[in-house]
């Protein structure tokens, strides 16, 4: 089992609170992580457009303008960002929401920062190491980049659209190029409060290689799968 290295690992804190910020900051660099925090959900995606996306977010709930709902959702709509919620918010129904709709963890202010630490380790630990650090412009290979906030691919020099289900797909996947992931799995992460079969997964994933073999020069498969297991993408 690999050793576990916080250094390696990007979080962005958003909260409306900076005082909030400072002291989750403060928890987390000490024990070695990369944190970033920004005051707003917008500023949050803008500095994932700039940045690229983090390892995990830590997200307040109840902030103005956009609310960290809205920020799931639109991360959402095209990565599997983990998310942990940190929150005022006490009420049971809202901590169920969260974990149905988003959430990886649910944690109430004001927070106990060992237990901060624990919870954040342990979702990292889950999610496991990416070998693609997800900047805003992903490169695959020589012929194949994503954007994913703009749900476009570049392969072989032309320019594709993506759906947000490809998107999220392709995200799930550039995670661990070359390793397959289990059917089960991908369609946990791709409709999460949805009871999904298989076939769904394939008529995807049917679309997504058709998409791309169309400005691919040679036979060469993106998308592959390993019998009875899952799928995984393939580079050059």
């Amino acid at each position: 089992m690999s050793t576990f290295t916080p250094e390696n690992y990007r979080i962005l804190v958003i909260d409306d609170h900076v005082a909030v910020l400072r002291a989750v900051k403060n928890v987390l660099e000490d024990d070695c992580f990369q944190v970033f925090t920004v005051t707003s959900g917008e500023m949050a995606l803008e500095w994932i457009e700039e940045s690229g996306l983090p390892h995990l977010a830590i997200v307040d709930i109840t902030m103005s303008k956009m609310t960290g709902w809205a920020f799931c959702r639109e991360v959402h709509s095209y990565s599997d960002l983990p998310i942990i919620m940190l929150t005022g918010e006490r009420h049971a129904n809202m901590e169920i929401k969260a974990l149905d709709l988003c959430a990886e963890d649910y944690i109430t202010k004001p927070f106990n920062k060992e237990v901060l630490l624990s919870r954040v380790r342990r979702v990292l630990r889950r999610i496991g190491d990416f070998e693609y650090v997800m900047q805003a412009q992903v490169v695959i290979d020589e012929q194949f980049s994503i954007n994913f906030m703009a749900h476009t691919v570049l392969l072989s020099g032309k320019e594709l659209s993506l759906t947000p289900i490809e998107s999220k797909m392709i995200y799930i996947l550039a995670r661990s190029p070359g390793q397959p992931i289990p059917a089960g799995r991908l369609m946990q992460r791709l409709w999460p409060m949805e009871d999904a079969d298989e076939g769904r997964l394939r008529v995807y994933l049917f679309r997504l290689r058709k998409k791309l073999k169309t400005a691919v020069s040679d036979d060469h498969e993106y998308i592959q799968s390993k019998r009875g297991y899952g799928y995984y993408l393939q580079p050059r």
